[in-house]
């Protein structure tokens, strides 16, 4: 008899296995996964490509790539600057690169612009929006891979829920990627050379909305505390509801951001996937 009870007790607790694990990786709006993103979500992030590690599987690498994931798009936004880092990483996180529908380039430097070429050597079906002040011949060079090249001056809508935020000029022209989700927006910067709050209030300008997410580079590294603080503030009083320090934000405002956004301070790196839902 005491066999059978214990077998019983055994079968219900295995039961409730998955609903105590579900329970304890829930995250509110945010469900944060290093090797896999839920096909439900409404928007999946991988970054791709990043100089801070995050996934060990991964090569890490001077440079920035998102992969945005949409219902009716994939986006690649930025390309790193080694086109074979960028397609290896790819493959390990079995993104296949003509699953891509778009590209979108925040600005000319190298390390984030240097792998378009070897990803149109896999994927040329797709519309490239780079920014108009880009060099004519890069421009063509994309045109003669078979891609189509789109230039972005001003800020526009690129497809429903999508925008640019146009070129932004902070000593190096750049745009950011807008994504309008049901928490509110989605911010990626490549570098942020413009401003990080500048940013933040042109994305609000274009879409009316608030801003759930900020990710991606903040070039910060070797700002000075006091500054970083300003600016993390600022962000804050803007309403910037989690933040997701890649590539060259640096350590020093990577730890100092986490501290004021505690809970809602995303650690980030190539391979790390973020879903919202």
């Amino acid at each position: 008899m005491n066999h059978v009870k214990n077998l019983k007790r055994y079968v219900l607790f295995a039961r409730a296995i998955p609903l105590i694990l579900s329970a304890c990786i829930e995250r509110k709006g945010i469900e944060l996964t290093q090797n896999r993103v839920e096909p439900s979500a409404e928007v999946a992030l991988t970054i791709v490509y990043d100089n801070n590690p995050y996934d060990v599987r991964l090569t890490t690498a001077w440079g920035f790539s998102c992969l945005i994931k949409l219902s009716q798009k994939v986006i690649l936004f930025d390309t790193g600057g080694d086109g074979s880092i960028l397609l290896s990483n790819m493959a390990k996180l079995s993104i296949n690169p003509q699953s891509i529908d778009v590209v979108v380039l925040s600005h000319i430097h190298g390390d984030h612009v240097g792998g378009l070429a070897k990803f149109l050597e896999q994927n040329n079906r797709v519309t490239v929006y780079m920014p108009a002040s880009f060099p004519s011949q890069m421009k063509q060079e994309a045109k003669s891979k078979g891609a189509k090249v789109v230039e972005v001056h001003e800020a526009k809508e690129l497809f429903e829920g999508v925008f640019t935020t146009g070129e932004l000029n902070g000593g190096i022209k750049e745009q950011s990627l807008v994504v309008r989700t049901s928490k509110g927006l989605l911010v990626i910067t490549g570098c942020a050379h413009p401003g990080r709050v500048n940013m933040v209030k042109r994305a609000k300008e274009i879409t009316k909305d608030k801003v759930y997410l900020l990710m991606g580079g903040f070039h910060l590294t070797g700002t000075s505390p006091s500054q970083i603080n300003h600016i993390a503030e600022s962000l804050l009083q803007l309403g910037v509801a989690k933040v997701a320090l890649c590539h060259c934000s640096g350590e020093e405002a990577r730890k100092l951001f986490k501290g004021y956004f505690s809970e809602n301070y995303i650690d980030s790196g190539a391979g790390k996937q973020i879903a919202i839902q």
